[in-house]
């Protein structure tokens, strides 16, 4: 069965070059990785003769990271160095580098160099065939925990059955997208974001592009088990009210189960036999209160999300910005989406 969702409308062929490239590449505390990271993105912009820009975003790193990429942006006339004012997260850090793009086209890349900048010629062909959005599907996932794999794999196959979105397995947020898809993405102002989730929200002509994620160059993981468990959540919650009905069903269940109780209780009385337990009674209560404190929680993660949208707090704030690589660049014009 196929992961992308079904298009409508005719893929068109551009058979050209963009006119102009952006790579999205959210940082924190990278300082390790860095300076192989800079060579490669070198050795990549090279190649090409239209202009490219690298968007690097400083997610409030406690290292050097800020001052390496600050430099580079002196240094490299394609770098443009960003830096958030505080932490806002790996999927706020990439929304961040989307707003600060002008190229036709956008590459999101991690930093860890597991996302390898050599795969996106192959991503830039099928951008010629036509596909808006063209991403990394992972073959193979060198270096990762059985555990993570298995969170990993199990992640995508629940989010797809409940949420009725197909969001491609085995994905991550690498991917090569044109201007109307990020145009499209960058109307999404939602705070709890799942960047890969809303991009298959948006449509449009889609592709995968398969490859062998390697480990990290340098460092350590910046998605450990309960980074990756909270954005299970904010993607679960953000697609789909699945839980709330879930809530509900555990809770008629529960009240059948309480009711056939009675019954029963009532019917043995009835013959004479009687349950002078205590254990009888803690069962059912502390039966009951887990579920009344499990509906409260599933209401609570939704109430929440609910406040602080309402809130219309800024997704971030910017502290710096160094370097404007395509600042004589115009934009493509935006396309209108219904």
């Amino acid at each position: 069965m196929s992961n992308v969702t079904p298009q409508y409308t005719i893929r068109t062929p551009r058979n050209r070059d963009p006119l102009s490239m952006s790579l999205v590449i959210p940082c924190y505390n990278e300082e390790d990785v860095l300076p192989e990271l800079r060579r490669r993105l070198q050795e990549l912009v090279s190649k090409y003769s239209f202009p490219i820009e690298v968007v690097l975003i400083d997610d409030g790193s406690k290292d050097n990271t800020w001052p390496m990429i600050h430099s580079y942006s002196k240094e490299d006339g394609f770098i443009k160095a960003v830096r958030l004012a505080r932490n806002f997260g790996h999927q706020t850090a990439i929304t961040c580098g989307l707003d600060q793009t002008r190229g036709e086209v956008v590459v999101i890349l991690d930093a860890d160099l597991q996302d390898p900048p050599e795969l996106i010629p192959e991503m830039l062909q099928e951008w010629r065939d036509g596909y808006d959005v063209v991403y990394g599907q992972r073959r193979k996932r060198a270096g990762e925990s059985t555990s993570k794999k298995f969170f990993a794999f199990a992640f995508y196959r629940i989010f797809e059955k409940i949420a009725g979105l197909k969001v491609p397995r085995d994905t991550g947020d690498f991917r090569l997208m044109d201007r109307r898809a990020v145009d499209a993405l960058q109307s999404l102002r939602e705070r709890h974001r799942f960047v890969r989730g809303m991009v298959s929200w948006i449509g449009h002509h889609q592709k995968a592009v398969q490859y062998d994620r390697p480990e990290r160059f340098a460092g350590v993981t910046k998605y450990p088990f309960r980074k990756s468990l909270f954005l299970a959540i904010d993607a679960i919650t953000s697609f789909t009210y699945a839980p709330l009905r879930l809530a509900s069903y555990l809770g008629l269940a529960t009240s059948a189960l309480a009711f056939l109780y009675i019954v029963v209780v009532v019917a043995l009385k009835l013959v004479g036999i009687s349950f002078p337990g205590y254990t009888s009674i803690m069962a059912a209560i502390l039966l009951l209160g887990g579920v009344q404190l499990t509906v409260l929680g599933i209401l609570g993660e939704y109430v929440g999300r609910i406040f602080e949208q309402g809130q219309q707090r800024p997704l971030y704030l910017v502290d710096q910005i160094q370097g404007e690589p395509l600042a004589n660049t115009a934009p493509p014009a935006k396309h209108a989406h219904g």
